[in-house]
């Protein structure tokens, strides 16, 4: 059993984002004893865990949610697991695109010869 602070601290997290997760019905605050601080227990440090580690793997808070509620059902997991590799992989094309892009742009400054013109500025003019 540890306090709200103890357990930020563990997790390396702020004691906020605890409070908002929980104001975000993820985890269970709590009960507060007459006299004294709430206690975590393990169930609370394993689904600040799992919050963190999807959350690092880009999944949104509602993707928590609905995972976090999935734990069972592999075919519905692997689906929004397919989604999300589907939205990782269209994000890098258009990196991709972009870094082509500026590449080509910084490539136009070093053949520039004209100190009084920049190929980038003109070209986002």
């Amino acid at each position: 059993m540890k306090t709200i602070g103890t357990l930020a601290k563990e997790l390396d997290i702020s004691v906020e984002t605890i409070r908002f997760y929980e104001r975000k019905g993820l985890i269970v605050q709590p009960l507060k004893p007459d006299s004294g601080y709430r206690m975590y227990d393990d169930t609370h440090v394993s689904q600040l865990k799992f919050i963190l580690k999807a959350k690092a793997l880009g999944f949104t808070l509602d993707e928590v949610a609905s995972l976090m509620t999935m734990s069972g059902n592999c075919a519905d997991v692997e689906s929004m697991g397919l989604q999300k590799l589907k939205l990782i992989r269209e994000k890098i094309a258009i990196l991709q695109r972009l870094e082509h892009v500026i590449q080509d742009m910084t490539n136009s400054c070093k053949a520039n010869h004209d100190p009084n013109s920049c190929p980038i500025i003109n070209s986002l003019n």
